[in-house]
């Protein structure tokens, strides 16, 4: 069985879908589109910008999910998914690239989680760490001690990124240091995400999330709050809601669709981050990614 995997934020790069644009006329069109649903020329920044305008969360964000959306609809027949899953922003790919909710809704509510992810960092001051060789369990334990510091994205086993307030994940990465971690790094992001320091940015989207028409999708959706596959559109809201303030399970996820029958994982997008941790999390199953049109 096969798998499709889309990337989240930090996969961008400067150029990223130009060939897409200028190789393909219905990938054109729908950058064209998105342009104009956004109200700026996102793909003058895409293509052409700094690392810098790339990387207000704003731009960010919606970029990554063009390229990966796009990059799908260009597959045509060949994309065949049997699963799919998106790792936290990459969610919201998977859903639209299964027919989950329309293209055009799938701009809008990207566009909307971005802003309202960066208004709420402007809230209240919170950061996040990445926790290196340590097994989940630990890195829980510590955390459930420290106030406002939670494990947010289990990326693949001996890798956990945890979010919280600035002294609280001073102190967390400190505290694992000491248990033995190999590395506790701080991360250079402009808040912690997936913690209940998204809270205002989860009502924001709540709203939007719940206006938006939701279909059933051509296969399962592997969601990061359950890590279990979904197909109720009702269900498919509620966790998308939830999961601005939950912890991305993607270790959890990828052990799933595996255990589900997946023999292969295909990532679409930018980057090949998530082919890497699939690997870590499971070295027999066969991976590839397809990030431009060639």
């Amino acid at each position: 069985m096969k798998a499709y995997v889309f990337p989240g934020q930090g996969a961008q790069f400067v150029g990223m879908g130009k060939d897409l644009y200028e190789n393909s006329a219905e990938a054109k069109a729908l950058f064209d589109k998105a342009n104009e649903i956004l109200g700026f020329k996102i793909t003058d920044i895409m293509f052409a910008g700094t690392d810098e305008e790339l990387k207000q969360t704003k731009v960010t964000q919606p970029a990554i999910f063009l390229h990966s959306v796009i990059l799908a609809k260009t597959m045509g027949a060949d994309f065949k998914p049997d699963m799919v899953a998106g790792h936290s922003l990459g969610e919201f790919s998977a859903l639209v690239a299964a027919g989950a909710m329309s293209f055009e809704d799938g701009v809008k509510l990207v566009s909307q989680r971005a802003q309202a992810m960066q208004k709420a960092c402007e809230m209240a001051k919170s950061t996040m760490a990445a926790i290196i060789g340590l097994e989940d369990a630990v890195v829980e334990e510590v955390c459930a001690g420290i106030k406002d510091v939670v494990p947010a994205n289990y990326n693949c086993p001996g890798q956990l990124v945890i979010s919280g307030s600035e002294a609280g994940i001073d102190e967390a990465c400190a505290k694992l240091t000491e248990k033995g971690a190999k590395r506790a790094l701080k991360l250079s992001v402009s808040g912690g995400f997936h913690s209940p320091f998204m809270e205002p940015a989860r009502v924001a989207l709540a709203a939007a999330i719940e206006a938006t028409k939701f279909n059933t999708p051509v296969c399962p959706v592997y969601q990061n709050v359950v890590a279990k596959p979904v197909t109720d559109p009702e269900e498919i809201k509620k966790n998308l809601v939830a999961q601005l303030t939950a912890s991305v399970r993607w270790t959890q996820t990828v052990r799933q669709m595996i255990e589900d029958g997946v023999d292969s994982f295909t990532e679409v997008g930018p980057g090949a981050v998530l082919q890497g941790l699939i690997k870590k999390t499971n070295r027999e199953v066969a991976t590839a990614g397809v990030s431009s049109l060639a």
